[in-house]
């Protein structure tokens, strides 16, 4: 298992990966995580200009030459009413292959994100989880994170 910086030769790959998450996903909450028709191509778009932004940590975790996850996550400023006392990485895109691959692949890939949010100046972490996504929340628990917030969504 190799953890290494995404290139634009691998977001084809993190597109298949982050399509197969969105139908997990979206069967938690089909309103809110309701796939775009053209939403892969929105999301490859994304993707590619993400990729190479000095403040955008872009991470994938190959295995036997295939990538069987990833993590895109951007350092920043807090919003200016909190203060949580230096930068703060976003966790958004994070993905694997496997649901059981959280505990080892994705903990490896959370690890070195961090690493790299704290040489940028990042000593909070926030992960987006869905909330009925266990193996994720449990591997995200073990790794020492609390519950923040909670968004309730209602169609309106």
């Amino acid at each position: 298992m190799t953890i290494r910086t995404a290139t634009g030769d691998d977001v084809e790959a993190l597109l298949v990966l982050a399509e197969a998450g969105r139908a997990e996903y979206e069967r938690y909450a089909p309103t809110f995580w309701r796939k775009a028709a053209d939403g892969k191509e929105k999301q490859r778009g994304y993707f590619q200009a993400l990729l190479g932004k000095s403040d955008v940590i872009a991470l994938v975790c190959e295995n036997l030459g295939r990538i069987e996850g990833f993590l895109i996550a951007t350092v920043g400023e807090a919003p200016p009413v909190y203060d949580p006392g230096s930068r703060v990485v976003v966790i958004d895109d994070f993905t694997v292959s496997d649901a059981s691959q959280w505990d080892t692949l994705g903990a490896a890939l959370l690890g070195h994100a961090r690493e790299r949010a704290r040489e940028l100046g990042a000593n909070l972490s926030v992960v987006v989880c869905a909330h009925r996504d266990a193996p994720k929340r449990n591997m995200l628990r073990a790794g020492g994170f609390s519950l923040a917030s909670e968004w309730y969504v209602n169609p309106a």
